[in-house]
């Protein structure tokens, strides 16, 4: 008797710590409790220009196109798309919004909400929007954070069947010129307050951060290299500091988030080349694994170089997809939880990288090659899909990417070239920049 009350206690003891451990974020082992909400899979962020708006037939053939593949998608609160949501203190405008999360509805596996940017009046300014973009990327005052935090938990309150929200974008507003690092104390103030309060309103939703930017540099270059290297180069440590301040003081996350690119800061150098530094991904995903126990998202991944305007039109689509490819064979390798396409969508017929065609066109809605990529990687490879070692020799490995999982095989050609490949026993031959489903 004395046995099974020790037990029984013991029992009552452990499952009242993993009960505390699941409400307060803490601790990142797959099996807890909302572990496995977390782990949305492949998507994209809706940005300024979407499927919700333009001509009535392309946004019907998009409306299909979304549907036919249901993948998560995410949008902002304020911005990329959609207006202020809170122009004066107490006055909402959810217009915009609304409609977004409708189209994410309709068409969607898991929406997505990503809580940035702030209105004018939470920081420094008065009831007319300022869409600068040096306005728009402003973090709100210290004196607003639990302003924001009202309004963050005000739209969770609004769309109680959203479950996933980020909290802010890319550390906007948050860099300390005067240190030369991130605020990272303010935006886990900011970020504490927004958890509390979204846990409050919707006790089904999931909250993360610090979507900082794992920026990087060539070996050997830039004064702030840290451990989290590859043959890629090495990602700021400002960033580390920041992400590794977030994780000791957040009061709660069910993933963590982050963006970056596969090419260097300074210069957009792809090291070695632009297949190769896609590693970066699941070296950075590895080391964010083993850091904070959470599933880790990628709210964004960039693999070619933007010009000074921020345009990335240099390389054939081929070309394009076939290093996205690479990017996210190494991502699912490393175990994404969450991963989203940062969709370039733009009102003509030439839009680069993008998933569909302009909604603004009248034959406008239809998938485009990234989208064809994204959907079947979101089908065949979801988080937690067992991986399969392909029988590939030394020589093909070198010029093809393989993933494998059951009977499906994903192969990359990364040369400018045709290759024949011996994959599992048989000759597979490759247009330059292939992809090919097997």
């Amino acid at each position: 008797m004395a046995l099974l009350a020790a037990a029984a206690l013991a029992l009552a003891v452990l499952v009242a710590a993993s009960i505390a451990a699941w409400r307060s974020g803490d601790g990142g082992d797959r099996g807890r409790l909302g572990g496995a909400a977390a782990d949305v899979g492949w998507g994209f962020t809706h940005t300024q220009y979407s499927a919700d708006l333009g001509q009535d037939a392309a946004r019907r053939t998009a409306a299909r196109t979304l549907s036919a593949d249901p993948m998560p998608q995410n949008q902002h609160i304020m911005g990329w798309g959609v207006d202020n949501p809170e122009p004066r203190r107490g006055t909402y405008n959810f217009t915009d919004l609304d409609r977004r999360v409708a189209l994410m509805r309709k068409t969607g596996t898991t929406p997505v909400l990503t809580l940035c940017c702030a209105p004018d009046w939470m920081k420094g300014g008065g009831e007319r929007t300022d869409w600068s973009q040096k306005a728009l990327e402003k973090a709100p005052d210290r004196a607003h954070y639990k302003d924001f935090a009202k309004l963050a938990g005000k739209i969770a309150q609004r769309y109680p069947d959203i479950r996933h929200f980020i909290v802010w974008n890319e550390f906007k507003g948050f860099y300390d010129e005067s240190r030369n690092r991130w605020d990272y104390e303010g935006y886990t103030e900011l970020y504490n307050l927004v958890y509390r309060e979204v846990k409050k309103r919707n006790r089904s939703a999931l909250v993360g951060g610090p979507y900082v930017v794992m920026d990087s540099e060539a070996p050997g270059t830039g004064s702030y290299a840290s451990r989290v290297s590859g043959d890629w180069g090495a990602v700021d440590q400002r960033a580390v500091d920041a992400l590794e301040y977030w994780d000791e003081h957040k009061e709660g996350a069910d993933f963590v988030v982050v963006d970056g690119a596969s090419y260097t800061r300074t210069g957009n150098r792809p090291v070695p080349d632009e297949f190769t530094s896609t590693r970066k991904f699941a070296d950075v995903t590895t080391w964010l694994n083993r850091t904070t126990g959470l599933p880790v998202w990628w709210a964004e991944w960039y693999v070619e170089p933007a010009d000074e305007h921020d345009s990335r039109r240099t390389w054939s689509e081929p070309h394009r997809v076939a290093v996205q490819a690479t990017a996210m064979i190494h991502l699912a390798e490393a175990g994404v939880a969450g991963a989203f396409y940062w969709n370039p969508e733009e009102r003509g017929a030439d839009c680069p990288g993008c998933l569909w065609r302009s909604t603004e066109l009248g034959d406008g809605g239809g998938p485009l090659p990234m989208l064809e990529l994204l959907a079947r990687f979101a089908k065949d490879f979801p988080p937690g899909t067992t991986f399969r070692r392909v029988d590939v020799s030394d020589e093909d490995r070198s010029r093809v990417q393989v993933l494998a999982a059951g009977g499906t095989v994903l192969l990359v050609n990364t040369q400018d070239s045709k290759v024949t490949a011996r994959v599992d026993g048989r000759s597979v031959d490759l247009g330059a920049y292939e992809v090919r489903w097997l």
